[in-house]
């Protein structure tokens, strides 16, 4: 069995036998040979066709699905299916984001975040204002925070005699990526020149006595300092679950109690990031002993000496980990990076740095298709067909270090357990919205040979028939997404039976 793989079964799903079982059995063991079936002729090519439309069928998407598969080296067109059709392509698009970001800024470009004093110091006290100066920095945490401010006062700073100001003009603030989400989902936070814990803030709750105890905090794994500026009341009702307001400049949060059960705890979206970091470094100052007053947001880019300053990683340890977490604001913050450096001028929308990362895109693989409106792939309204997504991979593989910063895909059996000894190395980008799946990347075959591919699937009656309330977990969402994703498998490991040898 392991010496070959026959043309009757290898086309046994028609008479009942399912790729996704076979394929289980077939990967059990690494097989001695090649994964090809011995019988080569384009008759047999032609026919095996059929089998992959069989998959597509049986996976109930409803919808469009459209794939795409070529091999790497030569470029050679394998097998396709609505290759030109546009798709909504998720968090795949940030597989297309970090390779613009690679472009344009470089391998080795970090983002800074600084102190900066207006005046000179006279006896410990800044004679000027203070300023908390963001560079755009999307992983800029806690930790980093407290780190800053125990540097400021070992430059000798003990007060300022003027005010302590803000500043994230170094980005657009932009109150959310994607309107159409739901106002608690932390995935779409508000995107600043001054980030900080992914804009996010730490909402924890406790029972005792009957009451709930809660607590809203900048937490990390050393610090959990609490802030005024996103707020949260337990109200006595089962629905809606969360509300959200601005109002007199705080975040301002409601929860059902009749959700809570006897505790818990989760991350919500901050809409005011440079108050949000500005006060959390106020209260690392004071803990220095140095009296800093609320923090003032400022639109004038600021000038003066630098006091105190902290780096992120490389762009490439960024961008390794926004693939593996797939993380929306590092998504957005590099792009929009990306698009000013390289058009010279400010953005102000998503949608405006999106349009020169496809007239990047267009022009760098010749490319039609390509229309996203974000960086991280959250928007629904983005479009690109599987083919394009495949071509611009396929030509990233000789010019780009893209494919060492993809996340491995597992392969899983039927119980969705991983196969550890399966024989085909797979690396590449998942996209998830609802009713929404995508998947891009490259497959390494046993023989040496390496494929590259681009599946998309979407139902646009079901997302269009869900409420916002739904659309953090959507009725029938899991299982058409386990479908889905069970289909990529299936097509991978099809490809990697006919096209090895």
């Amino acid at each position: 069995m392991t010496k070959q793989i026959s043309r009757r079964l290898f086309l046994g799903g028609a008479a009942g036998f399912s790729m996704g079982s076979m394929a289980t059995s077939l990967w059990a063991n690494a097989p001695e040979r090649s994964l090809r079936p011995v019988a080569r002729s384009a008759d047999l090519l032609k026919e095996l066709q059929k089998p992959a439309e069989q998959l597509v069928e049986a996976a109930k998407l409803g919808g469009r699905v459209g794939f795409a598969v070529a091999d790497v080296e030569t470029g050679k067109l394998l097998e396709e299916r609505e290759p030109t059709l546009g798709q909504p392509p998720a968090s795949v698009a940030k597989a297309l984001t970090a390779a613009f970001a690679l472009d344009v800024l470089g391998a080795d470009f970090r983002f800074e975040t600084r102190v900066l004093a207006t005046g000179v110091i006279v006896d410990g006290v800044v004679q000027g204002d203070l300023v908390l100066a963001g560079g755009g920095d999307p992983t800029l945490d806690t930790n980093a925070l407290a780190s800053l401010a125990a540097t400021l006062k070992a430059a000798g700073v003990n007060g300022v005699k003027g005010d302590f100001k803000v500043w994230g003009g170094a980005l657009p603030h932009l109150r959310d990526i994607d309107q159409s989400q739901p106002d608690h989902v932390g995935y779409n936070p508000a995107v600043s020149g001054l980030n900080l814990n992914y804009n996010r803030v730490h909402f924890e709750w406790k029972r005792a006595n009957g009451n709930y105890a809660v607590t809203m905090q900048a937490r990390s794994d050393a610090h959990r300092p609490n802030v005024n500026m996103a707020q949260m009341k337990v109200i006595a009702r089962d629905v809606p679950i969360y509300t959200y307001e601005d109002r007199a400049g705080v975040d301002n949060w409601t929860v059902a109690r009749g959700a809570l059960g006897k505790g818990g705890a989760r991350w919500l979206p901050v809409r005011k990031p440079e108050i949000y970091a500005g006060e959390v470094f106020q209260s690392f100052a004071r803990a220095q002993g140095i009296k800093l007053s609320a923090p003032i947001v400022t639109d004038q880019k600021p000038t003066g000496d630098v006091l105190a300053k902290v780096q992120s990683a490389p762009l490439s340890r960024l961008l390794k980990d926004m693939l593996k977490w797939s993380t929306n604001l590092t998504a957005e913050v590099v792009g929009l990076t990306a698009s000013q450096k390289q058009s010279g001028r400010a953005m102000t929308s998503l949608a405006g740095s999106a349009a020169q990362m496809n007239a990047w895109s267009n022009a760098a693989f010749g490319l039609q298709s390509v229309a996203l409106v974000d960086h991280s792939g959250l928007g629904e309204s983005s479009r690109i067909s599987a083919g394009d997504m495949m071509l611009a991979l396929q030509q990233l593989r000789k010019s780009n270090e893209l494919k060492p910063l993809l996340k491995p895909f597992k392969m899983l059996d039927k119980k969705r357990k991983e196969i550890k000894d399966h024989p085909l190395s797979v690396h590449a980008k998942t996209g998830t919205l609802n009713f929404v799946s995508g998947l891009a990347g490259y497959v390494d075959l046993p023989d040496g040979r390496e494929l590259v591919f681009a599946i998309f699937a979407a139902n646009f009656d079901k997302r269009a028939a869900l409420k916002k309330s739904e659309r953090e977990r959507p009725p029938g969402g899991r299982e058409w997404n386990r479908r889905a994703k069970r289909l990529q498998q299936e097509l991978i490991e099809r490809w990697g039976i006919v096209y090895s040898g």
